[in-house]
C-alpha cells in the first residue's frame, strides 16, 4: 500500500503543473484584452456561413472529396432491379438524392435518375411515402 501513495502524488502533482501552465497562456490574442499587435481586429466576431468548425470553433471545415462509387468499383450498368442498391440514393420522403450529396459523377447520376424512374413505374420504389 505504500509503494502506491508516491505515484499517486507525482500524478495529481503533474495534473496541476498542467493546469497551472495552461491558465498563465491568457496574453495571446484571443484574450479578453486588447493586444494592440497586428491582426488584432480579425478575431472579435466568429464568420457567418459556418466556416469554422471542430472544436471550439476553431480552424476552417474540411470536407473530404467525394468519389463516385459506381466509377470506383467499375460499374457500368445501374440495374433497375437492384432495389438495394437504388435505395441509397432515395431519400426517406421518395426523392432522387442530388449529386452533390451523394457524390456520384453526372453520368452515372444520369443512369441511377434512369433506373429509379423504371423502378418506379414497376412498382420496386415507391413515388413518395406517407406522413
Amino acid at each position: 500500500m505504500s509503494d502506491e501513495t508516491p505515484v499517486v502524488k507525482a500524478a495529481e502533482a503533474s495534473s496541476s503543473s498542467q493546469s497551472e501552465s495552461g491558465s498563465g497562456s491568457q496574453s495571446g490574442p484571443r484574450s479578453g484584452g486588447h493586444s494592440g499587435g497586428q491582426g488584432s481586429g480579425e478575431r472579435r466576431a466568429p464568420r457567418a456561413g459556418g466556416a469554422s468548425g471542430g472544436p471550439g470553433g476553431r480552424g476552417k471545415f474540411f470536407r473530404r472529396k467525394k468519389v463516385c462509387k459506381f466509377c470506383t468499383e467499375k460499374i457500368d450498368a445501374i440495374p433497375y432491379r437492384d432495389v438495394r442498391l437504388l435505395q441509397g440514393f432515395v431519400a426517406e420522403r421518395g426523392k432522387i438524392v442530388p449529386r452533390r450529396l451523394t457524390g456520384v459523377c453526372t453520368t452515372h447520376q444520369r443512369r441511377l435518375t434512369r433506373a429509379i424512374k423504371q423502378a418506379r413505374n414497376i412498382a420496386l420504389l415507391p413515388f413518395a411515402t406517407r406522413y
